[in-house]
């Protein structure tokens, strides 16, 4: 039946004998598993990485069906829905836009028919940095593209299915190598779970087993832990997995040069998570200690901006001997205001977050301990609360460097004038978020927490080194896509 429309009920249901039309990510591959409600909850744990839109497709061996709207994980499904999508292999996605609107049409997985008639469902995490390429050689070929299409995501579908006149794995042995950028892919056509990570391995992706026999993949290893998986290993830099009832085969597409995202280690990842064998809790106590270290502050209380803040408050405390205490409270049910999508929610959404102890704050001298620096706009806001609730210093240490670059690989920040730091001085910028004194742990000093040599991490949004090279500023964008149709639009009408 042709997909319903977005409001109802929502379900776009395929079958193997065409298309009915058309960031965290999750696979399982398990017959005899509920896997749509595996795959709810492994979203569940990655809803951190991505709050503007869910979506699951489940493949029964026939045919593929895709359930997908905006809204947090546990607003996009119920009970009924998840029942409905039965199945041994599925896919899931949690979305938060770095290329495309957040709408409806842009919520993942995305879905195309092969040139053999299969379905292809497919969820990225990730940003590719040739789209505008990519979208001219989809052209060329004919592949069909939504009127307004702004992701990078429907591209890699669509030149993936198109690439399928024989089978999926040599289609994807084919296409990956042309992707640059960063891409943590999961997708499935009706028989089978596939995989692939971009040869730097920006974003993260790993790999578990299911007591029960059946295979996971997840982006971070907490989902793995929230449906009884046990790790095996990650998902390998420029590596294309492959699971069916035949097992699991691997193949290399790149040669790999790791470069892991830091900002993982910052903020992104869960604490409970580990990376390249590095926990990400422990990571966040030692930046804490760091800080301590490089800016020691005479004060009264350490307290966190709750909760990527906390281990890093903690970690200070420690250093520093000063009594850690928690001074904000912390609405659970309000989205991280980094990746909401509208600047004035993240100007006005400060108090529907955070809220001040004043008991505990007033009187006293203040650590205020926060993972970074983006914007500005929520320390100022946070800092002029805490005096209003009788702090009578406020200290702000920041456990990462200063953000002076954007990034093109799968973060929200991609324009410089959004940086609060880009061209800025520390006490610049200890000036505009009213704080009585500001330091930041040096870069040196991250790379030394995440456990990790300095050359397999990428760190160009605090030092500008791009590992993966970047074409002409007019070819980067969130809304490239869109901008490429409006343009072929008052081409044709010019005509």
């Amino acid at each position: 039946m042709p997909r319903q429309d977005p409001g109802h009920d929502r379900v776009e249901h395929y079958d193997d004998t065409g298309a009915r039309e058309e960031c965290g990510v999750f696979g399982v591959w398990a017959p005899g598993e509920e896997v749509a409600k595996l795959a709810y909850f492994g979203l569940f744990a990655l809803q951190h990485r991505g709050q503007e839109a869910a979506g699951i497709a489940v493949s029964d061996g026939s045919q593929v069906l895709v359930f997908k709207d905006l809204g947090l994980v546990s607003q996009v499904f119920d009970e009924q829905v998840l029942c409905s999508l039965s199945g041994h292999i599925a896919v899931g996605h949690c979305r938060y836009s770095t290329t495309g609107s957040s709408t409806w049409e842009n919520a993942q997985p995305t879905f195309c028919t092969t040139a053999t008639g299969s379905g292809l469902a497919l969820g990225h995490n990730g940003n590719l940095v040739n789209t505008a390429e990519l979208r001219v050689q989809a052209r060329t070929l004919g592949v069909p593209t939504r009127d307004g299409s702004g992701t990078d995501s429907d591209l890699i579908t669509g030149l993936l299915a198109a690439a399928a006149d024989t089978d999926l794995y040599s289609a994807a042995q084919y296409l990956l190598p042309q992707l640059r950028g960063a891409f943590s892919l999961i997708f499935c056509d009706e028989g089978t779970l596939y995989a692939a990570r971009d040869r730097h391995g920006i974003r993260p992706l790993v790999l578990g087993r299911l007591l029960a026999g059946g295979w996971v993949l997840a982006s971070e290893t907490a989902a793995l832990d929230i449906v009884g998986a046990r790790f095996v290993r990650e998902v390998e830099p420029g590596e294309l997995l492959a699971i069916d009832a035949s097992g699991l085969r691997s193949s290399r597409f790149a040669s790999p040069n790791p470069k892991g995202c830091v900002f993982e280690y910052v903020y992104l990842a869960r604490p409970d998570t580990t990376i390249a064998g590095r926990g990400v809790h422990a990571a966040r106590l030692a930046l804490g200690h760091r800080l301590a270290q490089e800016h020691p502050a005479q004060a009264d209380l350490v307290i966190p901006v709750p909760e990527s803040g906390t281990p890093a408050a903690i970690g200070y405390a420690q250093a520093s001997g000063i009594p850690y205490g928690k001074g904000l409270v912390k609405n659970a049910y309000v989205g991280r205001t980094f990746i909401q999508p509208s600047q004035t929610i993240r100007q006005l959404g400060i108090r529907l977050k955070l809220n001040p102890l004043r008991d505990v704050i007033r009187g006293k001298r203040l650590v205020v301990v926060d993972d970074s620096i983006v914007r500005g706009n929520t320390q100022g806001a946070l800092v002029r609360m805490l005096r209003a609730a009788g702090a009578t210093e406020v200290h702000v240490r920041i456990a990462s460097p200063p953000v002076r670059w954007p990034c093109f690989y799968g973060i929200d920040f991609a324009s410089t004038a959004e940086l609060i730091a880009t061209g800025a001085e520390v006490e610049d910028v200890r000036r505009a978020i009213g704080a009585d004194s500001l330091g930041y742990v040096s870069l040196e000093g991250l790379i030394a927490a995440s456990g990790q040599p300095a050359s397999r991490l990428c760190t160009a949004c605090f030092d500008g080194r791009y590992p993966i090279p970047l074409p002409a500023d007019e070819s980067l964008g969130q809304d490239l896509l869109e901008d490429l149709d409006a343009v072929a639009s008052v081409s044709s009408l010019s005509r």
